[in-house]
């Protein structure tokens, strides 16, 4: 086996431990479901939960999620364009202009984003 995959492993197997031990303890030291309801039911202020325990969020709130997630994911796309800067000069190749099309990009649908009302809260 090539030594320079061997800390991979070793974090791999560690890894898989520490999930298989935790899933383990907490079978062994956890709550089990009684006969008595009451005991197992979430206890808040000691007020008894009326309605539905879990209610549905506004639309507005995935959309905001979504658009955190994709703008998240594209500034992503920017951190090896920031490790391989050093290699772009080496060489002499301008790697600003491409760089600076992405943001222009991000920048305009953010703006879009805003003026279309996506980021804003109903009232």
């Amino acid at each position: 086996m090539n030594s320079v995959y061997l800390p991979i492993l070793i974090q791999a197997i560690l890894a898989a431990g520490l999930a298989i031990g935790i899933v383990g303890v907490s079978h062994l030291l956890g709550q089990r479901a009684r006969k008595n309801k009451i005991k197992d039911t979430a206890y808040e202020c000691g007020i008894k939960a009326d309605g539905l325990v879990h209610t549905r969020f506004s639309v507005k709130f995935y959309v905001t999620v979504m658009l955190f997630i994709i703008f998240d994911i594209e500034v992503v796309f920017l951190i090896p364009l920031c490790f391989i800067y050093r290699d772009f000069l080496a060489n002499h190749i301008s790697i600003v202009g491409p760089m600076m099309f992405f943001l222009l990009v991000l920048v305009l649908g953010l703006f879009y984003e805003v003026k279309k009302g996506a980021l804003e809260w109903e009232k």
